[in-house]
């Protein structure tokens, strides 16, 4: 028995693509949960009852329930009523969502805590409330929560791990078809974690890098 890393470059090709579909995954899904916080902080702060209601529904679904339970119902229970997602725009949403959740309670806290005056200098200026709310509100509260909401995209990095069972070829997919192979399920493993730390160090970079700017834009 033993361990036998020479064989993790026989795979290197399957797992490398893999690991370009985990970013390419993880990227849409940041950007997904990323708007989609703002628009669901700014509904429940200023929309009508109407559509408030519901995007406090969707918020507490998202929010008391597992993110796989949620990957599963998107993925096979949306099929039920004709609606047939591929496996990647199933994974894209359901991780954009479950995070756009948590990002627009950080949102919200942070529109809250801008001054009021803002809004009433914009509107002096001519801006309506809306003008006032995209172009002056939210863009301070989003240089506010930058650092949490970065923190909640190295852990969507992280959760995006879990859209393998609905048959997303990421990494850790990737891996566990090398193990169905070779029957070495630590070396793959193994070789599947380096490589989710080297993504998480180039994210962690890029993260640092926008913080940064945006503490020189201030």
């Amino acid at each position: 028995m033993g361990l036998d890393f020479s064989i993790v470059p026989s795979f290197a090709g399957p797992l490398l693509l893999g690991a370009l579909w985990t970013v390419l995954l993880t990227v849409v899904s940041a950007v997904l949960s990323f708007l989609g916080g703002i628009a669901l902080a700014v509904i429940a702060l200023y929309g009508p009852w109407a559509i408030r209601l519901p995007a406090r529904f969707i918020a507490w679904l998202f929010m008391g329930t597992p993110l796989l339970l949620q990957l599963f119902l998107i993925y096979f229970g949306l099929v039920q009523i004709g609606i047939d997602l591929p496996a990647f725009v199933a994974g894209v949403i359901g991780l954009g969502l479950h995070y756009a959740v948590y990002n627009s309670e950080l949102i919200q806290t942070a529109i809250l805590a801008v001054d009021r005056g803002q809004m009433e200098a914009a509107r002096t200026l001519g801006l309506s409330r809306p003008q006032a709310l995209v172009r002056v509100v939210v863009p301070q509260a989003v240089r506010a929560v930058v650092p949490p909401i970065g923190n909640n995209m190295i852990a969507l990095l992280k959760d995006s791990a879990l859209v393998s069972v609905i048959g997303v070829a990421e990494l850790t997919l990737a891996a566990q078809l090398a193990i169905g192979r070779t029957y070495r399920a630590f070396e793959f493993y193994a070789a599947a974690a380096v490589l989710y730390y080297v993504i998480n160090l180039g994210m962690e970079a890029v993260l640092r890098r926008i913080e940064r700017r945006i503490r020189l834009s201030r």
